[in-house]
């Protein structure tokens, strides 16, 4: 009789499904053949959501130093990850989430707006031509090509060296570290609130970490908002959710001509080149964990790489800086997520984020702790958390090889020291094949390190001349 009932519960269940597209939606995504089902797909697409979720309170606080409107990259953050991943899903089939990345959002404010003082429309320019240039290159698998012929130290080194710079920008917006008018560094005053609230939010971080909660960094920047509303550190706004803010501000404000400019060629480059080191490393990482990958090469590889490429030129239009694949992508691989269902899930929360505005602004506005002077307290131990992420790439470095590791250690440090993240690219891009051609081991360099070499030389000639 039970054996009755239960075949007729499971033939309802079957039809339901059915009615509801169910079965449609597993063999679009061949939820069999990935050994996988619609609710671990669903669960792991939360798990990767929120790992990376972070970057909405990130972004906007970041590009928001450049003079762009903080509602409208928060806005422009969430849709272009949304659009991404989308495609990330659907084109590619991949679990992997796809946002605004971490480094090139410094590389854009630190560097090309701060530091070599182009606006921001001008920068934003050189975003959309880099997203052009990525499909293009995505099309004819010419970024493959241009990957594999960039050493491996040298890639360590450059996610290393961006960490580092990360994590120092974090430390100097927590306020743990501060900068004296002359340029001077020292230890900041760690008797002041905000800074202690940084401290807070850093160590109950890297508690969750070490306790392997997923979210750590999501749920250390909510637990620190909280604490901050207590101690007066930010101020309750006096909603959760509102109107979406407007998209005015940033929309199709690029400046692509200004980007076409020749003192600017370099920028667009070197904004070329770490998504292309970002994304290739992320979808390997993630594709190791998942076993996706067939004799050494990754399936569908040139599908997936569409992602970040559509990504970043939407993202510029809409007015964020360039789009890439989170490899806080393995956290949903590790819950069983096999399939491109995950990024759906993905994309749809990012979607949803939207109208909490008011909390996002509350979280990720500056304190100002003198005249003009602010820190970050809230999202500041974030980018240190991600730095320490980053660094780990410097292991697998052969530092007893010279020819390697000294490139490297320059690459390393020329980037968190210069404030440049272009500047150490070219250190490592022409002492590489230099002392490779020195200690007769040119033949094993490829002929675009040689070029890459040359131009970033030439950048310095031109720059001495200017």
């Amino acid at each position: 009789m039970s054996k009755t009932r239960s075949e007729k519960s499971n033939k309802a269940i079957e039809k339901l499904t059915d009615n509801l597209g169910m079965k449609a939606l597993e063999g679009f995504f061949d939820f069999k053949e990935k050994g996988t089902s619609l609710k671990t797909e669903v669960i792991a697409g939360l798990t990767t959501f929120m790992t990376m979720a972070y970057i909405i309170f990130v972004q906007p606080a970041v590009l928001a130093q450049a003079g762009m409107d903080f509602g409208a990259v928060m806005m422009a953050t969430c849709l272009s990850a949304a659009i991404a991943t989308l495609v990330m899903g659907l084109y590619a089939n991949y679990p992997i989430g796809v946002a605004s990345g971490m480094g090139e959002n410094f590389f854009f404010v630190f560097t090309v707006v701060l530091g070599m003082g182009f606006a921001w429309q001008k920068a934003l320019g050189a975003v959309f031509i880099s997203g052009v240039l990525f499909i293009v290159l995505t099309i004819f698998k010419i970024r493959e090509m241009i990957v594999d012929a960039v050493p491996q130290s040298l890639k360590d080194s450059i996610a290393g060296g961006i960490g580092l710079f990360i994590a120092f920008i974090g430390l100097l917006q927590s306020g743990i570290i501060e900068k004296s008018p002359a340029g001077i560094l020292s230890l900041g005053d760690l008797t002041k609130v905000p800074v202690l609230l940084s401290i807070f939010g850093l160590t109950i971080t890297v508690i969750l970490m070490t306790r392997g909660i997923t979210g750590a960094i999501l749920i250390g920047i909510l637990l620190s908002a909280i604490l901050g509303l207590f101690v007066g550190v930010i101020h309750y706004p006096g909603s959760i959710v509102s109107f979406p803010p407007p998209l005015s501000p940033t929309f199709l404000k690029m400046d692509i001509r200004g980007a076409l400019e020749t003192d600017f060629i370099t920028v667009t480059v070197v904004f070329l080149f770490m998504v292309m080191f970002d994304t290739i490393g992320t979808l390997i990482g993630v594709a190791e964990v998942a076993g996706f990958l067939r004799n050494g090469r990754l399936p569908r590889a040139s599908r997936a790489l569409m992602a970040d490429a559509v990504g970043t030129t939407v993202g510029a239009a809409l007015g964020t800086s360039t789009v890439t694949a989170y490899i806080e992508s393995i956290t949903g691989v590790s819950q069983g997520g096999r399939t491109g269902f995950v990024a759906v899930i993905i994309s749809i929360l990012f979607l949803l984020s939207i109208p909490f505005y008011p909390i996002v602004r509350m979280v990720g506005g500056g304190y100002e702790v003198s005249h003009g002077v602010f820190i970050y307290p809230i999202t500041a131990p974030a980018l240190v958390i991600v730095g320490s992420l980053m660094i780990q790439a410097v292991k697998n470095v052969k530092w007893d090889d010279f020819t390697e590791g000294i490139p490297a250690f320059l690459t390393l440090i020329g980037i968190p020291f210069t404030f440049s993240i272009a500047d150490g690219l070219c250190f490592g891009f022409i002492s590489y094949p230099l002392l490779k051609l020195l200690s007769r081991k040119g033949k094993t360099v490829s002929w675009l390190i040689y070029l890459l070499g040359v131009l970033s030389i030439a950048r310095y000639l031109f720059l001495s001349i200017r």
